[in-house]
């Protein structure tokens, strides 16, 4: 069960990867940003 979520956690952040590029107005960047860091504690600090 835990890989699936580590799974899912990856796809989220990957989709966030992309539309960070994508994104031109930089409030998007910046709240698009916040979220990833998020999902990528989660993904590397899960036990």
């Amino acid at each position: 069960m835990r890989i699936i979520y580590q799974l899912i956690l990856l796809w989220l952040s990957l989709n966030l990867i992309l539309y960070l590029f994508r994104e031109k107005r930089f409030s998007f960047q910046l709240s698009a940003v916040m979220v990833l860091i998020l999902f990528l504690l989660r993904l590397l600090l899960i036990k």
